[in-house]
């Protein structure tokens, strides 16, 4: 709710009447229940105090440091009047969920520029269910232009005072994503909300796989407070990759071998548009254009884990999860299908992949997570990892499927996760390993991702939380078998991988290494902002 009346009943705001709560509500909002210090301290200072007309009702109107306050101005009535009671409870919003405001102007035809005042609209950050946010305005009416004007200059001196909040953000949209749905989704749901924020844009149109990447290795980003990446999770992977090879440029440092990388510089926000939306889905709870941009527009920030692939010591790429085996070869497969929708795309290379499954022979080294704080916070502070107290282990095998996911891999097919006990940001990666078993029990795995079964409930899939991990092909043709009349899967040599839904092939040993905190992203709840 934006508002919240002391009488604990559903605000008008949504457009819906109003509803008595449950009797044994409180009859102080929730979120003015802290501490009786803070309280007063928020009571005594006041800004401005005036009369505005919201919604039918004359009301008196108090604005304080961290919230705006109404109450309908009544005629007086009988003591006892319940009704008199009711009507009179304050209501209130706090100033966190104000992202813009307008003078509200009556205009005519004839008048283009400027109309008659009638008040300010106030914008609001709603939160819903779900996890999801929606916008929503609130009018304080009133005809005096000497009045608004000084409520209307307060209320911006207050908006500036958000620190988080971007001001001026590169955008970078991929037109291919999806169904080519990601340039309507950024001019009709993405933009006019960025405008209304008086935020400035400036939008490049990626052309080519790679496009990210270059035009952020060498372009002026002194200018903008954030990134934005309208697009899928490829795209979004592939502008992570980018900011955080950035970052270690301009920190000087060799970005062909790194071992404790430094921060990306710029927060990055993800617009859902893609397929699957596996990054966007793990950072908001849900898929939700409005949602991720609500988050940016508010300056919502969380620091999220990253994981670096390397190879013989040199480093391939950033990313969030990966997978190796059945993953890597089923998006193998489905780029071959480009052609095809994205969902044909994907569930044909599912079906064939399955129809051609096959076990890796592989020896996977892990180095297990060690949760004492004093290791976490020597990590945390850029140490490195490995030392004279950590025990690697080593198992080997025929392996169907290997997962290393940093983030919880949210999508649609996996409302629970890929991997439902990691976190965004716990310094830990999941380990997931499928070993050889029959094709009808490793079916029945797969479709545990759906239900609220546990998927990982089988005697062939076993579970690790582990900060580093080492997966080494012992079969060093790239699966390939000469007996068959092709393999679509991987390239001579090389082994498949499905690193954030782009394929990246291997002919070796991979080292996945995570690194905590590594990039800033705009999202997560209203509550979970990162202190200022």
């Amino acid at each position: 709710m934006p508002w919240r009346r002391r009488s604990n009943r559903v605000s008008a705001l949504e457009g819906g009447r109003e509803e008595e709560a449950h009797p044994e509500a409180a009859a102080v909002p929730p979120a003015l229940l802290t501490s009786p210090q803070q309280t007063e301290a928020a009571a005594e200072r006041i800004l401005l105090r005036g009369i505005f007309e919201i919604g039918r009702d004359s009301c008196d109107v108090v604005l304080s440091e961290r919230a705006l306050r109404w109450r309908p101005i009544q005629p007086e009535r009988p003591a006892g009047d319940s009704k008199y009671d009711l009507l009179c409870k304050e209501e209130f919003i706090e100033l966190k969920d104000i992202f813009s405001v307008k003078l509200k102007r009556r205009c005519s035809v004839k008048q283009q520029r400027s109309g008659t005042l009638l008040g300010i609209t106030l914008f609001i950050c709603l939160k819903k269910e779900q996890n999801k946010l929606k916008n929503s305005t609130l009018d304080l009416i009133n005809l005096s232009e000497d009045h608004c004007d000084i409520w209307f200059r307060q209320f911006k001196k207050i908006l500036a005072g958000f620190p988080n909040r971007p001001k001026s953000l590169k955008i970078l949209l991929n037109p291919q994503s999806h169904k080519k749905e990601a340039t309507q989704v950024y001019y009709e749901k993405v933009e006019p909300l960025l405008k209304l924020a008086g935020i400035k844009t400036d939008v490049t149109i990626m052309e080519y796989e790679g496009h990210a990447l270059s035009l952020l290795k060498e372009c002026e980003l002194q200018g903008f407070d954030g990134v934005v990446c309208v697009g899928g999770d490829g795209s979004a992977s592939e502008v992570a990759h980018a900011l955080l090879l950035r970052a270690q440029k301009n920190a000087g440092m060799e970005t062909d071998r790194i071992l404790t990388p430094v921060r990306a510089q710029l927060p990055l926000g993800l617009i859902p548009a893609g397929s699957t939306n596996v990054l966007a889905h793990s950072l908001h709870g849900v898929p939700h254009v409005i949602t991720a941009t609500l988050h940016i527009i508010m300056g919502h920030v969380q620091l999220v884990d990253v994981c670096t692939f390397s190879t013989a010591g040199k480093l391939l790429r950033f990313g969030f999860s990966a997978m190796f085996g059945f993953g890597g070869r089923t998006l193998a497969l489905a780029e071959k299908y480009r052609w095809m929708s994205p969902n044909q795309r994907r569930d044909f290379a599912v079906v064939k992949a399955l129809a051609k499954l096959k076990a890796e022979d592989c020896e996977i080294s892990f180095l297990p997570f060690n949760s004492s704080d004093d290791v976490q916070e020597r990590r945390a502070q850029g140490s490195p990892k490995s030392d004279c107290n950590d025990q690697w282990q080593m198992i080997q095998g025929q392996f169907l499927n290997v997962s290393i996911m940093a983030i919880p891999c949210l999508c649609s097919v996996a409302p629970r996760g890929l991997a439902p006990n990691t976190r965004l940001n716990n310094g830990s990666m999941a380990l997931i390993i499928a070993r050889n078993t029959s094709r009808p029990e490793f079916i029945k795995h797969l479709k545990r991702y759906a239900s609220v079964k546990n998927q990982f409930n089988f005697p062939f899939v076993e579970t690790y939380t582990v900060e580093e991990v080492k997966v080494h092909p012992r079969n060093n043709t790239g699966g390939y078998n000469p007996e068959e009349e092709e393999d679509e899967t991987a390239s001579e040599n090389c082994f498949p991988w499905n690193v954030d839904g782009d394929l990246m092939e291997v002919a070796s040993e991979v080292h996945i290494r995570l690194h905590p905190r590594l990039i800033s992203l705009y999202g997560g709840s209203m509550e979970e902002m990162i202190p200022k």
